[in-house]
């Protein structure tokens, strides 16, 4: 039997573990870190169905915002 796990799935699980954590007990190294973890789940996430799917989202919120700015 083979165990496999998906790396973007364990840093999930990372994140919001640490996330769930008192903001008050965070060091600086220990908030940069969580940004680390972050930017390198997205590193992951994005090329997946799952990343192109929210970037479309941003993307029509973000397209439709700036067109309400718009006179």
């Amino acid at each position: 039997m083979v165990l496999t796990i998906n790396v973007a799935v364990l840093l999930a699980v990372i994140i919001v573990l640490r996330l769930r954590r008192r903001t008050e007990a965070r060091s600086r190294r220990d908030e940069q870190l969580t940004v680390i973890i972050v930017l390198v789940f997205g590193v992951l996430v994005a090329p997946t169905g799952f990343g192109q799917g929210i970037l479309n989202v941003v993307g029509q919120i973000a397209h439709s915002i700036s067109n309400t700015g718009m006179p």
